[in-house]
C-alpha cells in the first residue's frame, strides 16, 4: 500500500516484482511508484520484505522496521534503517508514525534473523492503520483511533496458519478498532499455484461480515491497483 498525507509517501511492505520464491503475482506491477520518503516495514517473511523491491527503491531508502531487523537489512547493503519496537514513534516529514504490535511469526526462514512483527499508525491531517501481518491480539481495542484500517483477510493459499485474519477475524477486529473506513488488504496479489474463490472472495466476505458486526464503520474493498482518498 502507499499511503500519502500532503506531500509525504509511505511504502508499506513493497514487492515490486512478478515473482518472490514460489510466489507469483496476478495483477500488473503498479510500475514506478514515486519514491517514498519512507518504507513501513512490518516483518521479515519473504512475501512483506523483499529485498531486490527495497533495493529498487535506491540503497538510501528510509526503512522503519522491527527491533531485530537492522543488521540483516544493512548487511543487504540498506543503508538508512531505523528499528522499533511497539509503542515507539518516529516522524517522517509532517507525518507521525507509531508502531504497533502484532500476533504473528517473526521469523525469516529457514534460518533467517528473527524480529518482532508490527503493525503501524500514520498520523497527519487522516490517521491510518496499517495491520502488516496480525491476527487479533490483546489490548488491539486500546489503539488509536484511526480514519482508515487497512486489515489482512487473507493469504496467498487456500489456508491460513497461526497469526492471520480471516474475513471473520478482520471484521473483529474492525469493531474493535472503530474506524470511519476498513480496506481489505492481502489479497488477490500473490498466488503459488491456481487460483480459485479463495483468492478473490475474502474482501466481499470481510464486508458482509463487518455489515453486521460494526455497520457503523464503512468497508471499503479496492481490487489492487485501485486508491482512496479522503
Amino acid at each position: 500500500m502507499l499511503i500519502e498525507h500532503g506531500g509525504v509517501r509511505l511504502l508499506t511492505d513493497p514487492v515490486l516484482r512478478r515473482r518472490v520464491v514460489h510466489l507469483r503475482r496476478h495483477p500488473p506491477l503498479p510500475g514506478d511508484p514515486p519514491s517514498p520518503h519512507a518504507v513501513l516495514l512490518s516483518h521479515l517473511h519473504f512475501d512483506h520484505l523483499d529485498l531486490p523491491s527495497l533495493r529498487a527503491l535506491g540503497e538510501d531508502v528510509r526503512i522503519l522496521a522491527p527491533r531485530g531487523a537492522g543488521d540483516f537489512l544493512r548487511g543487504a547493503g540498506l543503508s538508512a534503517v531505523e528499528e522499533l519496537e511497539p509503542g515507539d514513534r518516529a516522524r517522517v516529514g509532517d507525518v507521525a508514525v507509531t508502531a504497533t504490535p502484532a500476533e504473528h511469526d517473526g521469523g525469516r526462514r529457514p534460518r533467517g534473523p528473527r524480529a518482532q512483527p508490527l503493525g503501524f499508525v500514520t498520523e497527519a491531517e487522516r490517521s491510518v492503520y496499517f495491520a502488516g501481518d496480525t491476527d487479533l491480539f490483546p489490548g488491539m481495542e486500546a489503539l488509536p483511533r484511526v480514519d482508515v484500517a487497512l486489515l489482512p483477510v487473507a493469504g496467498w493459499g487456500r489456508k491460513l496458519g497461526p497469526g492471520h485474519l480471516d474475513p471473520e477475524r478482520a471484521a473483529r477486529a474492525a469493531a474493535l478498532l472503530r474506524p470511519s473506513i476498513a480496506v481489505p488488504i492481502h489479497w488477490g496479489t500473490l498466488h503459488a499455484g491456481r487460483r480459485g474463490r479463495w483468492f478473490t472472495d475474502p474482501p466481499r466476505a470481510f464486508a458482509a461480515q463487518l455489515a453486521e458486526r460494526a455497520p457503523e464503520v464503512e468497508a471499503r474493498v479496492l481490487e489492487p491497483g485501485q486508491s482512496l482518498e479522503l
